[in-house]
């Protein structure tokens, strides 16, 4: 009687989970960042616009990669950055801006599915600040200042 296991190629592609390689891809190669924009004529009291995003940037040669992050993750918008200095292509960004995507979609993913590298702090912050905004604390001056002073502690190339 033949054996029902699987052949060890098969086993291999059983073990591979997409959502641990993606979460190995970002420790590496993603960012979460949140930038702030002035906006003098803006009808908002603070003048302020509070920017988040999660971006991942690749050369263009693996934009294929970034399409399938994309479609896993089910948002986001891919962009291309054509480059004009000495480095031979362009580069490609897979970026979410939408708050709600960010609430909805990257943070719980990111929750679930833990990174690894000393990036877990920088997404920790990201997350608070997304969640401070959810509650409309960036739209008061006291949660504004509260939000700049995470920010300043996000993406200082610490080791865990």
């Amino acid at each position: 009687m033949p054996s029902k296991k699987l052949s060890s190629a098969d086993n291999q592609q059983e073990r591979f989970n997409f959502a641990n390689w993606i979460v190995g891809f970002v420790d590496g190669e993603g960012c979460f960042t949140v930038s702030f924009f002035s906006h003098p004529k803006s009808r908002l009291r603070l003048k302020w616009q509070v920017f988040p995003e999660f971006v991942i940037t690749q050369g263009i040669k693996s934009q294929a990669t970034l399409e399938k992050i994309k479609d896993f993750l089910g948002c986001g918008k891919i962009y291309l950055n054509k480059r004009r200095d000495n480095h031979h292509e362009h580069l490609v960004k897979f970026v979410v801006r939408d708050r709600n995507d960010l609430l909805t979609k990257i943070l719980p993913f990111f929750e679930e599915n833990q990174l690894r590298t000393a990036k877990i702090n920088d997404f920790a912050i990201f997350a608070k600040i997304i969640k401070m905004m959810q509650k409309g604390n960036h739209l008061q001056e006291k949660g504004l200042a509260k939000i700049r002073l995470l920010v300043q502690k996000m993406n200082n190339r610490k080791f865990r």
